[in-house]
C-alpha cells in the first residue's frame, strides 16, 4: 500500500501530481571552471528517485564524485527539480558519499525541496552538505577544509538562504 501525503484541501502535492505516475529521472553533468575556485561538476537531477530507478540514481551519483575526484573537480549535486519517493535515494546518496566522508569531505547538495532536506537531515549523513542556494555551496567550497563531524549539527543553510545570497 503506497503512503501519499495530501495538502489541506485533500489533494495531492502539486509534485506529484502528474498523469501516467511519478516524473521520470533525467540527470545532467555540467562542467564548468570558476575564477578562483577551480573546475567545478555539478550533477542535475530532475524527476523522482523511486525503486524502479534508485539503482540508476546511484550509478550516476557515484559515477560523478568518481569522476570529480579524478579530475580535481569539486562535485556538487543539484536536487532543485527531486522527489524522493523511497528510502533507496537516501541509501544511494549514503553509498556514493561514503568515500568522501571517510576522506573527510562532502559532497555539496544544492536546494533539495524540503521534504527531500528534511529525509537528508534525519539520515544525518557524513558525506552530505545541504546547501540553500548554489551560491552558499561554491561559498563553502572556498572556505578552508575540516574534518567533518559524524552527524553535523543543522545549521542556517538548512532552513534558508545565508545573508546575502540571491533567492
Amino acid at each position: 500500500m503506497e503512503s501519499r501525503s495530501l495538502t489541506d484541501s485533500g489533494q495531492p502535492p502539486p509534485a506529484r501530481v502528474r498523469p501516467g505516475g511519478p516524473a521520470p529521472l533525467l540527470l545532467q553533468t555540467v562542467h564548468e571552471h570558476r575564477p578562483g575556485l577551480g573546475a567545478i561538476s555539478v550533477l542535475k537531477a530532475r524527476g523522482t528517485v523511486d525503486d524502479s530507478n534508485a539503482r540508476q540514481f546511484a550509478e550516476a551519483l557515484a559515477e560523478h564524485v568518481g569522476h570529480a575526484g579524478q579530475a580535481a573537480e569539486h562535485p556538487l549535486l543539484d536536487l532543485t527539480e527531486v522527489y524522493f519517493a523511497c528510502a533507496a535515494a537516501v541509501r544511494c546518496l549514503e553509498r556514493a558519499t561514503g568515500p568522501l566522508a571517510r576522506a573527510g569531505r562532502a559532497l555539496a547538495v544544492v536546494q533539495p525541496r524540503p521534504h527531500v532536506r528534511e529525509a537528508l537531515s534525519n539520515a544525518g549523513l557524513p558525506g552530505v552538505r545541504v546547501h540553500a542556494t548554489l551560491v552558499s555551496a561554491l561559498h563553502a567550497l572556498h572556505a578552508p577544509r575540516q574534518p567533518h563531524p559524524a552527524h553535523p549539527p543543522a545549521d542556517r543553510e538548512t532552513a534558508g538562504a545565508e545573508p546575502g545570497d540571491p533567492t
